[in-house]
């Protein structure tokens, strides 16, 4: 199961960490319209994230309250219709629409979201590549790159957000 370091804020722009990514040659990897349904499950989280044509299954068990580490697998879906194929099966907890601009930084993936009836958001998601000393080094390079506090963190989906 591949493993991650997160961290999300909210934020009230974009417009300055953007012009960080952009002085320090982030890749930007375009704009994603997505739409992720939360299914009622009894161990950690399942989504479908549904992404123009395509439809991706995702199970994550996070660390909601230490350094937020995420265990996730990923199952891409196909067929007629994976959303209502799924909620033939399964009670929907939440939908979350959003539109996410996404950067590259040093194995970090960095989300820009605008969500639905929540706002702006910041999300860093740094891969772990071999040792977890090494990913929380880069991790904390680009949380100080960006000027970002431990203390702004919401450690929450953004299904319980919904919620809240």
């Amino acid at each position: 199961m591949p493993l991650n370091l997160e961290l999300k804020i909210k934020l009230n722009s974009h417009k300055q960490i953007e012009a960080i990514l952009k002085k320090n040659k982030a890749e930007f990897k375009g704009i994603l319209k997505q739409k992720d349904v939360y299914y009622k499950t009894s161990k950690g989280l399942l989504k479908l994230r549904v992404e123009g044509e395509r439809n991706t299954l995702i199970k994550y068990l996070r660390d909601e309250k230490g350094k937020r580490w995420s265990n996730y697998e990923l199952l891409e879906l196909r067929g007629k219709n994976p959303e209502k194929y799924l909620e033939s099966i399964f009670k929907i907890e939440a939908i979350v629409e959003k539109k996410r601009k996404l950067y590259i930084y040093d194995n970090t993936r960095v989300h820009l979201d605008e969500v639905k009836g929540l706002g702006k958001f910041l999300e860093l998601e740094t891969l772990l590549i071999g040792e977890k000393s090494k990913a929380t080094k880069r991790f904390n390079f680009i949380k100080k790159l960006l000027g970002i506090e431990n203390e702004e963190q919401i450690r929450t989906s953004y299904r319980n957000l919904i919620f809240s």
